[in-house]
């Protein structure tokens, strides 16, 4: 891969319209763009790490062709290292909130001490994506709730299927 190689990752659990924002604007500034589907147990996710890989290579699918090549991979253990395995030069984040700033700006502290050759770059969430987390997105399907505006289709059906079961 000739060019910046940036990393995205997170939990995808589910991946969202936010996700996807970030992804999308992302590769508008990379020439490569890995996305990481962290294993994070810690989280119990909902989906299996195989089920979300696949649902973030779905919905990165439709994005089409952004000039930018975008390879999705699972990955286990420390960013910083996962950033260097895949010649990664910086690490993409997105922020909500302030919230999101305290905790991310701690991470990138920890990851520069880590490894001083990844930097890290943080996306503003869209106004329109601000309040999406996978977190209340989950709790708003088990609870019934009508989450179509904050993931696609193809994560609605996801997602019924897992609280229908």
């Amino acid at each position: 891969m000739a060019g910046v190689t940036g990393v995205y990752a997170g939990t995808f659990d589910p991946v969202t319209n936010g996700h996807m924002d970030i992804i999308s604007r992302a590769t508008r500034i990379v020439d490569n763009l890995v996305v990481g589907v962290a294993v994070n147990t810690g989280k119990g996710p909902l989906f299996t790490l195989q089920e979300r890989t696949k649902m973030v290579e779905d919905e990165i699918a439709q994005l089409g062709d952004t000039g930018t090549g975008i390879q999705v991979r699972a990955f286990e253990g420390l960013l910083v290292d996962f950033a260097t395995a895949n010649d990664a030069v910086v690490v993409v984040r997105g922020l909500r909130a302030v919230t999101d700033f305290d905790y991310e700006f701690q991470m990138t502290g920890m990851n520069a001490r880590l490894n001083p050759d990844v930097e890290t770059m943080f996306l503003m969430a869209s106004e329109s994506n601000q309040f999406i987390s996978s977190r209340l997105v989950k709790e708003i399907c088990s609870l019934g709730g009508d989450i179509s505006q904050f993931v696609s289709p193809r994560v609605v059906a996801l997602m019924a299927a897992k609280y229908t079961d």
